[in-house]
């Protein structure tokens, strides 16, 4: 793991060779930056390159550490359609050519941003960046050992001082939230079958104040999370891939002020069950416990970090919807935690019933703890990259929008280069899911694929708020609770492929940003 210092005096570093190896210059003009030895190595590189200001390149120099200079330029930030992901997209580049180009101790260092709100947060983005954008596949640590990842450290400096330890300490605290996250998504469905991701988030937790239990009773899964159970059955004749309950807590010093409570979607590996994936669309789906993984992340950033005031619960639905003799098939009725009769629709619409007994029993935890918000995060639907691309989204209940829940994931994220599109449960969605006979109460979904369903996204929200007995909370209840869903079905890997794509680790950032 790359660990990340700051730099007060950058002089006196850059005086002392053994420190570092390279020099990388995140700017968003490169011209205007006054440092003698940037704007000597700007000269050089603009002599022969009159893309010098706009792309990425190295620059020999004697006077800098390892003898190279690596300018990372932003492009433009202060257009209407900029944001600082520009800052994001710059520190990757500008480390991974340094890594590439030999180093091994990097020195970050930052013109100061506009004084723009938009890039308030920039030099922290920047810095998370940088360290995060040197993960490599658990897969490969394990297989090539320390060479995998051979930057051993980052140091990161802004010219005007703008960021001392407090904010390296931050940044490595995220950092450590956001590599769990990749590990536990981007990791092979044997290497992260259930047991092993159960395993995996006890040891990424055992040095913290994060209790840690795990439900792997088949029987006891049967009785309280009949749904998930279902969605199981046929990996049951596989002892490595039979499901478990991953649940994580964390109290705070103090008082608890508010608790936030976690569904999260663990699917280590999607086949889409009787109703099979075909035409190729099975490959990537090991990255479907996306959802668990980022509220896994998420607590362990809580956690580093030793926030007060929030208590946060979270349960991870790990389970593996094989093929067999055994799958749960469409057309059966299955009773939910919450007591609602479910008829399958799809099984391969199997994300929306793990989730649904999970926020059944933190349903259970809400009505009794301190002003409550309960999440749902999933890599649940093809929709959501149909209909905003590269961006979560937020679903709030009646409560939650009262509460701007949504919304202010949706503000926090543009400040932190996490962005959300905020979108709305509406009556349509409650009509879609609506029993077609008296023998059920609820569909799970239609037949098709999600993108090719109209409002394919929202309307899952619906299926979770009854079937988890949440419907039951709104705001013409005697006891309101406040319940956001968030599919990340098109942010949770990079560039939306799922089979090679980077694990983003989204949304751990602006869910940190605008929650606690």
């Amino acid at each position: 793991m790359t660990r990340l210092h700051a730099v007060t005096d950058l002089d006196s570093v850059l005086a002392d060779p053994a420190r570092h190896d390279a020099l990388v210059v995140v700017a968003h003009d490169l011209p205007a930056v006054a440092h003698p030895l940037i704007s000597r190595a700007f000269a050089t590189a603009s002599a022969v390159d009159a893309q010098a200001a706009h792309a990425i390149s190295l620059v020999p120099s004697a006077d800098a550490p390892g003898g190279r200079v690596i300018l990372a330029p932003t492009g433009p930030v202060l257009r209407d359609h900029d944001d600082v992901r520009r800052y994001t997209e710059a520190a990757q580049a500008g480390v991974r050519r340094a890594r590439d180009a030999g180093a091994r101790a990097p020195l970050v260092v930052l013109a100061p941003p506009p004084a723009d709100d938009r890039h308030r947060n920039a030099a922290r983005v920047a810095a998370l960046a940088a360290i995060g954008g040197l993960w490599e596949p658990l897969e490969a640590r394990e297989a090539l050992g320390a060479s995998a990842e051979p930057v051993a450290s980052i140091g990161f400096s802004v010219l005007d001082g703008a960021f001392g330890e407090a904010d390296a300490a931050w940044v490595e605290a995220v950092d450590a939230g956001m590599r769990l996250a990749r590990d536990l998504a981007g990791t092979d469905p044997e290497r992260m079958a259930p047991p092993k991701f159960a395993q995996y988030c006890v040891d990424a937790f055992r040095e913290t104040s994060v209790n840690v239990s795990v439900n792997s009773d088949q029987d006891a899964l049967r009785r309280d999370y009949p749904l998930l159970s279902a969605v199981a059955r046929a990996s049951l004749e596989v002892e490595r891939h039979r499901p478990c309950v991953v649940r994580l807590e964390y109290a705070p010093q103090g008082t608890v002020e508010r608790t936030l409570l976690f569904a999260g979607k663990g699917l280590t590996y999607d086949t889409g069950g009787a109703d099979l994936k075909t035409d190729g669309h099975m490959a990537g789906m090991s990255r479907d416990k996306g959802g668990a993984a980022a509220v896994a992340g998420f607590v362990l950033a809580v956690a580093r970090l030793g926030l007060t005031g929030v208590k946060v619960i979270a349960e991870l639905g790990v389970v593996r919807n094989s093929i067999g003799p055994d799958s749960f098939v469409a057309d059966e009725i299955i009773r939910s935690h919450a007591g609602v009769r479910v008829r399958i629709g799809n099984t391969d619409a199997e994300g929306r019933l793990v989730l649904a007994d999970l926020l059944s029993h933190l349903r259970e935890d809400a009505l009794q703890a301190t002003a409550p918000r309960l999440f749902s995060v999933a890599t649940l639907t093809g929709h959501a990259n149909r209909a905003v691309g590269p961006y979560n989204i937020a679903l709030d209940n009646g409560p939650a929008r009262t509460a701007g829940v949504a919304e202010s994931l949706s503000k926090q994220g543009d400040q932190w280069g996490d962005p959300f599109e905020v979108s709305r449960l509406r009556r349509e969605d409650y009509d879609f899911v609506a029993p077609r006979s008296r023998a059920d109460d609820l569909l799970s979904c239609n037949n098709l694929p999600s993108s090719a369903t109209p409002r394919g996204h929202q309307f899952p929200m619906a299926f979770l708020a009854i079937a988890s007995g949440l419907d039951r909370h709104g705001t013409d209840a005697s006891q309101p609770l406040a319940f956001t869903h968030i599919d990340i079905g098109g942010s949770g890997v990079e560039g939306g492929d799922w089979q090679h794509g980077r694990p983003s680790a989204r949304p751990v950032v602006a869910m940190l940003a605008a929650l606690t």
